[in-house]
């Protein structure tokens, strides 16, 4: 059976720029994303993390078209998305879920119609009373009673307005979500809740996800592959426990020694690896491998190669010409 036939999402070679003043009419590109390729099964989540700015959210919003790509590819179920009817197509079938649960929620609308307004948007209902039904569903699915469709807003939690705007996404009934940092907003007691919600409706409704995040051991709990991205190349892609139990990049060690283990033993023995230096800005990119100048195994090579993503064992893929 050919692989591709079981992916949801392709993406390759996807660059998104933005065109950045610089002066009296010059203009410079700003690669927020700067060609990465990846794919996602159906009923795969796929873990996104890096730092802030390095364009995690820039590839989500470029993939649901909220963003036209600069360049490369994008096929949903087999369909390339670029014309009219396409992205009508995938957004019919892609939905996001935002990261602020408390500005991506209208405060002038009643939580009854902003679940609702998918469903007016896409006319999928013929009835009032057929609408109202799919609301009440919807609310029940992720937790919330049918009474709560006549309040507004700022009248529930961080939590509950975050289940509010899951069942906006799921309104339309679609195949593929893109989490945009969804629990990064909340309180910690919270956030295991949201993600215990995710992973329920993913089963239910075999539902595939582009989990985007910071936190890893977030991302290492509900993802089944992990990508990580810094300055918008993509460095590493591995299975979730083999990214942890062995990781690669060095840009990826050093996240993984900054996560916290409860555990004292853990602690003594091993040391976090400091990163030199600050981030290089986007406008203004280092040659070869982005990474190179913050890393503690660069060489002279890594200065003029940059490096590709590369299997180098069974679904373990790595940008760094020195692993």
């Amino acid at each position: 059976m050919n692989k591709e036939k079981n992916n949801l999402l392709e993406v390759k070679n996807l660059k998104q720029y933005f065109d950045i003043p610089t002066g009296m009419l010059t203009n410079k590109p700003l690669k927020a994303v700067d060609d990465i390729s990846f794919n996602i099964k159906k009923g795969e989540t796929l873990g996104l993390v890096g730092e802030s700015g390095c364009g995690k959210t820039t590839v989500g919003r470029t993939i649901l078209q909220l963003y036209k790509p600069t360049a490369g590819e994008i096929i949903f179920n087999g369909q390339k998305i670029g014309s009219p009817k396409s992205i009508d197509y995938l957004r019919r079938n892609a939905q996001m879920v935002f990261q602020d649960p408390y500005s991506s929620l209208n405060p002038r609308m009643t939580i009854g119609d902003i679940v609702g307004e998918p469903l007016d948007v896409m006319k999928l209902f013929k009835t009032k009373a057929e609408r109202q039904n799919r609301i009440n569903e919807l609310m029940s699915i992720v937790g919330l009673n049918s009474e709560h469709a006549t309040r507004y807003a700022h009248e529930f939690s961080g939590g509950q307005r975050q289940r509010i705007g899951i069942a906006r996404a799921l309104a339309v009934e679609p195949e593929f979500i893109v989490c945009d940092e969804p629990v990064s907003a909340l309180d910690v007691s919270i956030q295991a809740q949201i993600i215990n919600t995710f992973e329920d409706l993913q089963n239910k409704l075999d539902l595939t996800y582009l989990f985007i995040a910071h936190d890893l051991l977030v991302v290492k709990h509900i993802s089944d592959r992990i990508a990580v991205m810094y300055l918008g190349r993509m460095m590493e892609l591995a299975p979730a426990d083999e990214l942890y139990d062995h990781p690669l990049h060095p840009y990826t060690i050093s996240l993984l020694s900054a996560v916290p283990i409860p555990d004292p033993e853990y602690a003594r023995n091993h040391k976090r690896i400091l990163l030199e230096g600050d981030v290089p800005s986007p406008l203004n990119m280092p040659s070869g491998c982005p990474f190179r100048t913050r890393c503690n195994r660069a060489t002279p090579e890594c200065k003029e190669v940059r490096p590709e993503l590369r299997e180098v064992a069974p679904g373990h893929h790595v940008a760094c010409i020195n692993v």
